[in-house]
């Protein structure tokens, strides 16, 4: 099929787990990061200004699990330890550093995607979303998967390449490979996306 148009309709960006424990040392995480991961994270607040700027919708989730860890499931059956603990520092949205607005949309969540037992898809059918920005962590934890569910669900996924971080240099650049396999043309920088929006908001003018 020929390359998709990078905007495609309605849009709605997803914010993706970007927490508090983003700014904060990594060594009691429970995941590890990639070398620049907390740059990446930072450098996503461009994209989150550019969409307030062009009035897109901008979803933000927090992954969050009980204390009792009853809602763990498989997930620290890998190489994942505890994290993302109910009351811990890192665990709060990054509300301030993010810009995080009552305007915007929360929803927690307690696996890796963000379709997965979420109200998202209600959300975005109201929204009648075609096209799903992602920004976020992990690239090949979180955002892979809500790439991957996106794209059966028949929305145009794109993602930061710079304003995502991953567990590792080689599962970032492996999982954005995937992506693009996926949807060609998928795979965005910073400065790309944020051009973008502004010549549709200055378009739509």
């Amino acid at each position: 099929m020929p390359r998709q148009p990078t905007l495609v309709g309605n849009i709605v960006l997803i914010v993706i787990d970007i927490q508090k424990g983003a700014f904060l040392p990594r060594c009691n995480a429970g995941i590890p990061t990639m070398e620049g991961y907390a740059e990446n994270m930072a450098r996503a607040r461009r994209v989150i200004d550019a969409a307030h700027k062009a009035e897109i919708p901008v979803v933000f989730f927090q992954e969050i699990h009980r204390r009792d860890m009853v809602d763990y499931g498989r997930e620290l059956d890998g190489s994942e330890g505890i994290h993302c603990l109910e009351g811990e520092l890192g665990t709060p949205v990054a509300a301030e550093e993010m810009d995080m607005r009552d305007s915007d949309y929360f929803i927690h969540k307690r696996r890796y995607s963000c379709f997965f037992g979420t109200e998202l898809e209600i959300l975005l059918k109201g929204l009648k979303a075609e096209t799903l920005i992602l920004i976020g962590g992990m690239t090949d934890v979180c955002v892979h998967y809500t790439f991957a569910d996106g794209h059966q669900h028949d929305y145009y996924c794109r993602v930061i390449a710079d304003s995502v971080g991953g567990t590792s240099q080689a599962a970032h650049d492996a999982s954005l490979n995937a992506m693009e396999y996926l949807q060609e043309g998928a795979v965005q920088t910073t400065d790309q996306i944020v051009i973008a929006l502004a010549e549709r908001k200055a378009r739509a003018a």
